[in-house]
């Protein structure tokens, strides 16, 4: 089937790329756009988990459907075996859930921060005052930046991530993410502390040592990786919670449910619309594929999928046996799931012990964008 589907085009409503992408994937199992460079996409759950599972054929050196020669490679995202094989035993060690749970007290003492310092407003724009600020002060702490220079990334992710049409800085705010990390780099060669990047810099892939361009992949996909998904999936979290009485209900009165809301929000609100780049020719459901196309395999669409999940569209807390892939599935599942899990939580638990009760005022239209990831631009709230 041959549609023009644009995932990169204007803001829209919240919520309406997670419809149109249901329509489709009932339509056809794939699929083909001649938007932007042209590319498959694969709908149901089954073929898109097949293909996370088969790298080989399905090649992570370019993992954006804008973007099919790519002059960057971060690592290790889009590297594929057996380097990434090498990358993702180096790394792992440092994205544990032990690794995370450590993290916790000092995650949830800035969440609260943030929480309280809102509180008295009785209103905020979900999104810029909290959802963005949250995970990028865990990060900078994570990566042992100064929580002083938090509006100064905030400034430097928007631009890369949310530029205007024409692109205006971006390229610019890109070259002071370079500058501060080759920075920050040299300054751990030189004085090695307790975070990431030092423990990156005794890596030794393949029995070398690691060099200043590997470590500046790293430091890149991690800054653009790990701000904007979360920022995301906490937006579209409280977006489903504040027009949900009845979910944010039962988070206030039983708060141990927490944990399978948050799998059930990553569920029904996925919004990572990955790529692989095809190594050779093939053929799905009669879609003629060839060497270098790129194919868009879109996680919301796997886990909205109703041949594996009952009632895909309905958020349900009880949902059983959970099986879905928000994380990815195959050897690039994303490393950050644990981290991304607890600040999740700690979100869902420290906003609705002290702001129970929120909405988003009558006229306001909350808005999202698409770019590799859904996201909400605006989410008024108030309380």
């Amino acid at each position: 089937m041959k549609l023009d589907f644009d995932p990169f085009g204007e803001a829209r409503p919240a919520g309406t790329a997670h419809r149109l992408l249901d329509e489709l994937r009932e339509q056809c199992p794939a699929a083909r756009s001649e938007s932007r460079n042209g590319f498959w996409m694969l709908t149901r759950y089954e073929d898109i988990v097949a293909a996370y599972k088969d790298p080989e054929a399905h090649s992570s050196r370019a993992i954006s459907v804008i973007d099919p020669n790519p002059a960057y490679q971060w690592i290790p995202v889009m590297l594929d075996p057996p380097e990434h094989t090498t990358w993702r035993r180096l790394l792992r060690p440092l994205f544990t859930p032990a690794r995370a749970a450590a993290m916790e007290g000092a995650v949830r003492r800035q969440c609260v921060a943030l929480i309280e310092g809102l509180l008295d407003g009785g209103s905020c724009d979900f999104v810029t005052d909290f959802a963005r600020r949250f995970p990028t002060t865990v990060f900078l702490e994570f990566m042992g930046l100064p929580v002083e220079r938090l509006e100064e990334f905030l400034e430097w992710e928007y631009a890369i991530l949310h530029p205007p049409p024409d692109g205006g800085g971006r390229a610019e705010a890109m070259a002071n993410v370079t500058v501060c990390f080759r920075e920050l780099i040299a300054e751990r060669r030189a004085d090695p502390r307790d975070d990431i990047v030092s423990a990156a810099i005794a890596f030794e892939p393949d029995g070398r040592p690691v060099t200043d361009d590997e470590l500046l992949q790293l430091c890149t996909l991690l800054f653009l990786a790990g701000l904007d998904t979360v920022a995301a999936q906490l937006s579209y979290a409280f977006w489903h919670l504040a027009g949900n009485g009845a979910d944010r209900a039962r988070i206030i009165a039983e708060p141990e449910i927490v944990p399978d809301a948050v799998e059930e929000l990553l569920r029904a609100y996925s919004l990572v619309l990955p790529a692989r780049k095809l190594t050779g020719d093939s053929d799905a459901h009669g879609c003629p594929m060839r060497e270098g196309d790129m194919l868009m395999l879109p996680l919301m669409m796997a886990n909205r999928d109703p041949r594996v999940f009952d009632d895909p569209e309905t958020v349900d807390f009880d949902r059983p046996d959970n099986r879905h892939i928000a994380f990815g599935a195959g050897p690039h599942r994303c490393l950050g799931s644990h981290l991304a899990r607890l600040e999740m939580r700690i979100a869902l638990e420290e906003w609705h012990r002290r702001i129970p009760d929120y909405r988003v005022p009558d006229g306001a239209r909350p808005m999202e964008h698409a770019s590799l990831v859904l996201g909400l631009d605006t989410l008024p709230l108030a309380w």
